[in-house]
């Protein structure tokens, strides 16, 4: 294959890898999240930012995220605005990288990890404009009746 070929056939990963915060050869050996979020949503896009910050790379679906939650086996009950899936586990809302890593060591038997609702201070949100509020929360493990525990508490 001539290198101007190859240039031109490589150019949109060069310009995917240089929107992310991962160097290239990071990226691409990161762990993925798929994301389905609303289009418009700041602090699903800061939660994106977030996981990006500590070693997952992401593909988002700007679609909202109501189907996804139903497909991966999340309750209505534990709703967010963003839902994600990582090694065959669901994430939904501002679950912090540091459980997301613990998940994939542990491997439980379960649904996935859950922050129900926007709880201030989790990744995401936690930017400029909630000033240092810091909410107490809990992230939930979901098991596949749809029970939970705490998996990890933020207090």
């Amino acid at each position: 294959m001539q290198r101007r070929t190859l240039l031109k056939r490589a150019a949109p990963l060069f310009a995917l890898a240089s929107t992310a915060t991962l160097p290239l050869a990071a990226f691409a050996a990161a762990p993925m999240v798929e994301i389905w979020k609303d289009p418009n949503c700041g602090c699903c896009q800061d939660w994106v930012k977030h996981l990006n910050k500590n070693g997952f790379a992401t593909k988002v679906h700007d679609e909202g995220n109501t189907a996804a939650r139903t497909r991966l086996g999340v309750p209505a009950k534990l709703g967010s605005c963003h839902t994600g899936l990582i090694g065959g586990y669901a994430l939904e809302g501002h679950v912090p990288a540091r459980e997301v890593q613990r998940l994939l060591k542990e491997k439980p038997k379960a649904v996935g990890l859950a922050v129900p609702g926007m709880p201030v201070g989790s990744p995401g949100m936690d930017g400029p404009a909630y000033g240092d509020q810091r909410d107490p929360y809990d992230v939930l493990l979901v098991l596949a009746d749809g029970s939970t525990r705490v998996y990890q508490s933020y207090r």
